[in-house]
This record gives C-alpha cells, structure tokens and sequence, in this order.
C-alpha cells in the first residue's frame, strides 16, 4: 500500500477508543485556551467517527483516507460551538493504517476533529439526536455528513453503534 492510497485495514473497537481519546484531549485544550466556551464542555451529546472512514467501519470496503472524527454538543442558549473553528488535524499515532500524504510528519493516518452545536438537550440520547441532525438536514454539514456513515464513539458505552445510516 502507497501512503496515498485508502487503507482497507479493519477498524477495531481499540481504534474507535483511540480516536475517542484523541477527541477528548483536543476538547480539554480547546476548552482550556478558550474560556468563553466552557458552557459547552459539559454538553457532548455525542462523538462520532463520520463519513469514509465510518463507512469503512461498517463495510470494510470503503477503505480510510483519514478519520473524521465530530463532537456534538447541545445548544447552549449562550454559547454555541465556535462557526469558524477550522478543523483540527492529529495524527492517529499507529501505522496500520498507513501514513497521510499531506502529513508526512505523522506516524499515522490524519484524524481531522470538527464540532458543532446541534439543537437537542444535553442529556439526549446520542442516536436520536445524531438522526434528527442528520435527517433533517438543515445544514451543510448535516447534508454532507448523510452521505456516508456516522458511528458513535463516546459515550463509550455506545461504542460502535451505527447511528446512520439508519437501519
């Protein structure tokens, strides 16, 4: 395999564990380095590994260009997750997958981390929230992320579970 090419190495539950945690460390150093958003840090309805590399999870033919990684969070009346927040990329930290062309400095694959405020409470169940975001569609990100696959990684308790398509 190329470094460019799509891995077709299978997504195991350590690997969503893996990119749960590399979601959580980049939350608590945003959260750190910008206090005016702290009112979302307790409001994750849900992570969730999105679009081709979701898509690989459930098919194992898709293959992994990078790991697209969400955070959701509740609507704060306040305080809604940062619209201009460029996407943030960490390298997966394990070769199996491969390298990232466009990231030669990293051991592994790219996992770009995105978040957004989704109007839902902050104790929603994750799977319902996540479908009537992504059904209803009212958003660019919505409608792009329908495309694929949406996989929930945290609350780990729901690790795997396939929130889109809906089955």
């Amino acid at each position: 395999m190329t470094e460019g090419e799509r891995s077709l190495v299978t997504i195991t539950t350590d690997d969503l564990l893996r990119l749960a945690r590399i979601a959580q460390l980049d939350r608590e150093n945003f959260f750190a380095r910008n206090p005016s958003y702290r009112a979302l840090a307790e409001r994750a309805v849900a992570v969730a590994l999105c679009q081709g590399a979701a898509l690989h999870f459930l098919d194992g033919r898709n293959g992994v260009k990078d790991f697209d990684v969400w955070t959701f969070f509740a609507a704060h009346p306040d305080t809604k997750w940062p619209p201009r927040r460029p996407v943030v990329a960490r390298d997966f930290g394990d070769p199996r997958f491969g390298r990232s062309p466009d990231r030669p400095e990293f051991v592994g694959r790219k996992v770009d981390l995105l978040g957004r405020s989704i109007e839902a409470e902050a104790d929603a169940d994750p799977a319902v929230a996540l479908r009537a975001y992504l059904s209803e569609g009212r958003t660019s990100s919505a409608y792009h992320l329908a495309r694929k696959a949406v996989v929930v990684i945290e609350p780990t308790d729901r690790l795997g579970e396939v929130v889109w398509p809906v089955r």
